[in-house]
């Protein structure tokens, strides 16, 4: 065991340590830091190549201490540029670090560990094909100059609050200084931080909730100051950590604490351990750092994957039962799939089981304010929701689609929803995972989307008749009767009337209307309720919400198939209208700082989700005509969707969301979207990873029209979209909401062409959708596909 003295957070040998360190550098002793509260607060990047929490095991269905795994551990970390960003403790959403990283001196001047040093990420625990079984990571770092190398092995405790970092760092060339820069951002904001230090542990803290960095050994110097005033990577401008503050004093901010390591010349190297300690007193931090050191970080490791008879990660994973059979269908070996199963399970909170969160980031984080807390995509939205828990019941994970699907009434609009004064029935937008309400409009896919799922899980047999029937009574039909009958919602600021099937917001929550891709789900979702409500014994509820149905479904090419486009031969479905002409060009709404084009110059993916769930065959006429619109190269940037990455007879096909899409990085100068909060016309929303997937699952729709699709068939499409998604993937094995389209100039952020951009990293929706397309395709039918809608509709 190596050395660990005992740290006072507040008491007087503390100080004394931090005197002495003051003594040796010539600041003066006990100083408290100026210039609070230092710079505007910002998060990391959102281009994670790692992202990981403990495996826990419900109990009942729920997380309660005293399971398989013993005590929950309530810590999520990401990894981005090979350093240690956004880290949560509490709740997903709550973070508490906005980074840890190294600046190291040389004779040339100051290195910077993310800025200065090319990244690689690599999982600790893998199997004997190499597929990862743990989101514990190595991750190293090497100056481009060649001075140093740094490889850092991080993972959570699972039976604390604990986080570790097992680092080492090799002077290759020449004399280097390293300085290890711990930046706090506690209870989720980064302006109102207090710290102090000592040689011997870091303290930070807002409120109630603690942070408490320990290292193995006593770091040579230590200070705490604010950022861009009196933090120690400013004080190392000149090379030497002159400043050594011991605390804010009385007064908090935006915070960074800095720990010196002894001097490495060339060919020596160093090895650190640091935990981090989380809770809600000091003495709650200390103890679960302490408590991971005493076990010992081999045994923290060894039980957070699950060796010997410790219940970790290999469990789960071992519990998949579809995982070994459908990653059979990859084609780089079931690395990306096995990967993919852990991030959707990591993306769960662990207060409240089932709670499945969209990404463990916040997209362009390096320009987003945090001085007000916010979720990013560390909330849930049902639809994204929605396919997390279709993927891993495709896994054969039957335990967390039940926690989720129990989880939702939590999220759905109802007499208990603070402040509603309208309709309920509805799923809410946005939400914290405890349901605390965030953004509010009405997306008639995600009142759908539930009703799916429960149908889903009913045909599995994981819920019995009398569990469904009680589930309909209480959860969907509301949800059903919302989908016929819509009405007026009353919720903070929404107060509209809702006329299904015209929605509020489509799936990308930008436009009003009539959508293919909403009313695709809006017409699935009735009718497999009318399949629950006839089991369950309502026979007039299934028959409205059938001929609800039928009705909208009856209506979808007049409503949203234009036959006189400015396209091709003018014949195809349009992404959304805002009346029921969509010959008449009328123009839809502005968003993300473009214009407001006609409803007919701007297309889609949505149509596809017609043949998905089967409200249309693949083979339907309008479908069909809407493809080369879909897929035409020759389109200006501005109205151009589909973008093909790599060599000639070797394409990997993309897509953007639709044309005229401003939800990304400015194309003309390479800023960052919506930064200060303000859109700029050169936005440009880029190619999204899972539209290869679903992609995939039409052309399987399509190969399978006429019967069974051949293993010749099922091979094309591994090939190209299987193999597509795969090439989309990062070194981490983590798949981007966005990849760099090529389009304006990628130098100002380094992107590189088909590779994720600042957006979320690991979005859920994409693994979700890869996972999905996989199970597709070891069936040979489409895994969404609903039997009753396909039979009714589908003819």
């Amino acid at each position: 065991m190596r050395n660990l003295k005992t740290f006072c957070l507040a008491g007087a040998a503390g100080l004394a340590l931090a005197s002495a360190a003051a003594a040796q550098s010539g600041a003066a002793p006990n100083a408290v830091a100026p210039g609070a509260p230092g710079d505007l607060p910002t998060w990391s990047s959102a281009a994670k190549t790692g992202a990981g929490s403990s495996y826990e095991a419900y109990v009942d269905g729920q997380y309660r201490d005293g399971g398989p795994t013993g005590a929950v551990s309530r810590v999520w970390y990401s990894i981005a540029d090979g350093v240690l960003t956004e880290t949560m403790y509490g709740l997903i959403h709550e973070a508490q670090i906005k980074a840890l990283r190294f600046a190291l001196v040389t004779p040339e001047g100051v290195s910077l560990e993310g800025d200065d040093t090319t990244a690689r990420t690599e999982y600790i625990d893998t199997d004997a094909e190499g597929r990862p079984l743990a989101p514990a990571y190595k991750v190293t770092t090497r100056d481009k100059s060649g001075r140093y190398e740094i490889v850092k092995r991080i993972y959570s405790d699972p039976d604390r609050n604990a986080l570790v970092l097992r680092v080492e760092i090799k002077a290759l060339s020449g004399e280097v200084t390293p300085y290890l820069l711990l930046e706090p951002h506690i209870a989720n904001t980064g302006v109102d931080d207090s710290g102090q230090v000592t040689a011997e542990a870091f303290h930070a803290w807002e409120g109630d909730t603690h942070l408490v960095l320990k290292p193995s050994e006593a770091f040579a110097a230590a200070s705490v100051g604010f950022v861009g005033a009196s933090d120690g990577l400013t004080d190392l401008k000149d090379g030497k950590l002159d400043w050594s503050y011991a605390s804010t004093g009385d007064t908090a901010g935006n915070t960074m604490m800095t720990g010196a390591l002894p001097t490495l010349r060339m060919g020596q190297s160093l090895s650190r351990d640091f935990v981090i300690g989380f809770g809600d007193t000091a003495e709650a931090a200390q103890a679960a750092a302490d408590g991971s050191f005493q076990t010992g970080l081999d045994a923290v490791l060894a039980r957070f994957v699950g060796e010997g008879d410790h219940v970790g990660w290999r469990d789960y994973m071992a519990s998949l039962t579809e995982l070994p059979r459908i990653a059979q269908q990859a084609t780089d070996g079931g690395k990306l799939a096995y990967a993919s199963a852990l991030m959707l399970k990591v993306q769960e909170d662990r207060t409240h089981a089932g709670a499945l969160i969209a990404s463990l980031s916040n997209p362009w984080g390096d320009t987003v304010d945090a001085s007000k807390s916010s979720t990013g995509y560390k909330a849930v939205w049902p639809r994204d929701f929605y396919q997390v828990a279709m993927a891993l019941a495709a896994l054969g994970d039957k335990e967390t689609p039940l926690a989720a699907f129990n989880y939702l009434p939590q999220v759905q609009v109802g007499a208990n929803t603070p402040g509603n004064t309208g309709v309920g029935g509805w799923f809410l937008q946005k939400t914290h995972v405890d349901g605390e309400l965030e953004w509010v409009a009405v997306q008639l896919d995600q009142t759908a989307m539930p009703i799916m799922l429960g149908y889903r899980l009913w045909k599995l047999g994981w819920l019995t008749d009398a569990e469904m029937a009680e589930h309909f009574r209480s959860m969907l039909k509301p949800a059903a009767d919302f989908l016929v009958d819509g009405g007026k919602v009353g919720l903070l600021w929404n107060d509209a009337e809702i006329k299904p099937p015209f929605t509020q917001q489509e799936r990308w929550e930008e436009q009003q209307g009539y959508s293919p891709s909403t009313t695709a789900a809006v017409v699935a979702g009735l009718t497999v309720a009318a399949e629950m409500a006839r089991a369950a014994g309502d026979a007039a509820d299934a028959n409205r919400y059938q001929a609800a149905a039928d009705d909208y479904a009856g209506k979808i090419e007049a409503r949203m198939f234009t036959t006189n486009g400015d396209f091709d031969d003018g014949r195809y479905f349009i992404r959304i209208t805002q009346n029921e002409n969509p010959n008449d060009k009328a123009a839809i709404g502005a968003a993300n700082g473009q214009i407001a084009p006609p409803e007919d110059r701007v297309v889609d993916g949505g149509f596809l989700e017609l043949v998905r769930y089967g409200v249309r065959k693949a083979d339907d006429p309008h479908i069909v005509a809407t493809l080369p619109v879909y897929d035409d190269q020759g389109l200006e940037d501005l109205y151009r969707v589909r973008y093909d990455f790599g060599p000639e007879g070797d394409k990997t096909p993309g897509w953007r969301r639709y044309g005229v899409d401003g939800y990304g990085e400015d194309w003309q100068t390479g800023a960052n979207y919506g930064v200060g909060g303000e859109m700029s016309p050169g936005q440009r929303g880029r190619v999204w990873p899972f539209f290869t997937g679903e992609r995939g699952h039409y052309e399987l729709a399509r190969v399978s029209v006429n019967g069974a699709p051949s293993p010749a068939d099922i091979d094309a499409i591994r090939q190209t979209y299987v193999r597509g998604m795969e090439r989309f993937a990062n070194d981490g094995l983590m798949l981007a909401e966005q990849v760099w389209d090529g389009v304006g100039d990628p130098t100002e952020n380094d992107y590189a062409l088909g590779q994720n951009t600042d957006s979320a990293t690991p979005l859920a929706w994409t693994h979700a959708e890869y996972l999905k397309l996989l199970r597709s395709l070891a069936d040979g039918k489409v895994w969404d596909r609903y039997d009753p809608v396909e039979s009714r509709y589908a003819r």
